[in-house]
């Protein structure tokens, strides 16, 4: 076998990193989305806590609820955790977050994720650069 100066080493290591780093990225881009969906909760309006208790938070490879907000039922990504206000009791989230004629608006889903947004990022951040210098070596 001849010398290849490391190369076949280094490319083994660089095929293994993506599989480390998604493993390694999954429980921070979980958790940071609970943050977020609690600081929704703590911002939405509670006339019978409906709205509160169907602000859920969907897993990697996971199916988000029926008649969800934004953009109804899905199946979330490998690398996704999708925060979804509404089910098929609670069908009025994007009224009471942008109004009506009759009722003034009520932010609260776009408030709280911008609120969470650079904590969310900077902890996944943090966990795909982690995985990433602690399989550099092997």
């Amino acid at each position: 076998m001849s010398n290849d100066g490391g190369l076949s080493r280094f490319q083994q290591r660089m095929r293994a990193i993506p599989l480390a780093v998604r493993e390694a990225a999954q429980p921070a881009i979980i958790k940071s989305a609970e943050e977020t969906a609690a600081v929704m909760r703590s911002l939405a309006p509670e006339d019978t806590g409906a709205l509160k208790e169907s602000i859920e938070v969907t897993a990697p490879g996971q199916a988000t609820p029926p008649y969800s907000q934004p953009g109804g039922s899905r199946v979330s990504g490998p690398l996704e955790s999708v925060i979804t206000v509404g089910n098929t009791d609670v069908r009025y989230p994007h009224l009471v977050e942008y109004g009506t004629s009759d009722t003034p608006a009520h932010p609260f889903f776009w408030p709280g994720f911008r609120l969470n947004r650079k904590r969310a990022t900077n902890r996944i951040k943090r966990a795909i650069g982690k995985a990433v210098r602690d399989h550099w070596g092997k």
